[in-house]
């Protein structure tokens, strides 16, 4: 009988030293709580805050601590689809993403309930409200006006609850259908007209290139009708004026030899009585020296030719002989009627750039 005491005694005492072994592991594993680097943890101990525990290993009373875990880093909340009524009575559909972050744990755990699903459903209310404060062309166009507003409305009362709002940003916002597809009609009413008005300034163009062209065209063919006719009207001058100075050197030896042969035909006449000119001495001292070449003077009076009064000779530009003449022998002043012509034609088929004057100003150049 001694012995199974003994037995009973030693197997009650090996089960509680085994239970007393797993409540010492199971106390040591509650008393330690590891901290993550990028968390906080807010602790309490018989339903009392205490305060935050740091990243790292931390030691706690063991079964009557509670710790709330935070993350310190950027988190990302989506925001669902809205739908609101613009402030022209247009329906739109929009949703967005918040990016918060926590700044102080203590408030996030002590003065809101869940600071995710309460930021959210702030997010979704702001929202609908800026869209209703707004008209539906600048619901579409200034989404960063929409995003600034947002976040403004957010800032107030998340810093109450340790949150930082760091951006807003609104992904989609979309009009009903029947305003998509009045819209799309605007869109393609504004192309066409678009498309009118730019085939409309081409033709213009083309049709004033084309004028400019036909003017440009006009203008070299006039100035070479021009040059044409100053060149046929100098040589007409010219021809004129060299007729005008043979005639005055020839004009007293055309007087002699005229009245030589009619004394010759005077002297081959059948009459024995023959009527002389007074002037005869002189007119055959005169052709004697015509037939030397000189134009020596007797008695003081010298041969005199054929001369023209002013206004004859203004008109025919014998003053300016010798200019003219210097002018024909300017190689550069010699225009060539074909090739004026052929940029002519160029000009007017638009394959040159030539700069197109005013006639006004062409004409007052030459």
């Amino acid at each position: 009988m001694v012995p199974e005491t003994v037995l009973q005694t030693e197997a009650a005492g090996s089960l509680i030293a085994g239970i007393l072994f797993i409540l010492a592991v199971i106390t040591a594993y509650k008393s330690i709580v590891i901290v993550r680097a990028y968390e906080k943890r807010a602790y309490t101990r018989f339903g009392k805050y205490q305060g935050l525990l740091e990243p790292g290993p931390n030691f706690v009373l063991p079964f009557v601590t509670k710790t709330y875990t935070f993350d310190m880093r950027t988190q990302t909340l989506d925001v669902p689809r809205q739908e609101a009524i613009t402030r022209d009575n247009s329906p739109v559909t929009a949703d967005a993403v918040v990016y918060i972050k926590v700044m102080d744990a203590k408030k996030a755990f002590l003065e809101v309930d869940n600071y995710k699903r309460a930021v959210s459903n702030l997010a979704q209310t702001t929202l609908r409200a800026v869209l209703g404060d707004m008209e539906l062309d600048d619901t579409l166009n200034k989404r960063q006006e929409i995003n600034a507003k947002i976040r403004t409305e957010l800032d107030e009362p998340t810093d109450e609850w340790g949150i930082r709002v760091e951006s807003v940003e609104v992904r989609e916002v979309n009009p009903s259908k029947d305003v998509q597809q009045a819209m799309e009609k605007q869109t393609s009413a504004e192309r066409r007209r678009r498309a009118m008005i730019l085939e409309a300034q081409g033709e213009r163009r083309s049709a004033i290139e084309t004028a400019q062209g036909d003017k440009q065209s006009s203008i070299i063919r006039a100035q070479g009708e021009k040059q044409s006719q100053i060149l046929e009207a100098q040589g007409d001058a010219i021809s004129t004026v060299l007729r005008a100075k043979a005639a005055d050197s020839m004009g007293e030896r055309a007087v002699i030899e005229k009245g030589m042969e009619t004394l010759e035909g005077i002297g081959q006449g059948d009459s024995n009585t023959f009527v002389l000119p007074q002037e005869l001495t002189s007119l055959v001292s005169r052709y004697g020296r015509h037939l030397q070449g000189s134009d020596v003077t007797e008695n003081g009076h010298v041969l005199e030719g054929l001369e023209f009064d002013e206004d004859t000779r203004e008109m025919l530009g014998l003053d300016d002989i010798q200019e003219i003449i210097g002018e024909l022998e300017d190689e550069d002043e010699i225009v060539d009627l074909e090739e004026m012509e052929e940029e002519a034609q160029a000009v007017k088929a638009g394959e040159t750039s030539a700069d197109i004057k005013d006639p006004d100003e062409i004409i007052d150049e030459t």
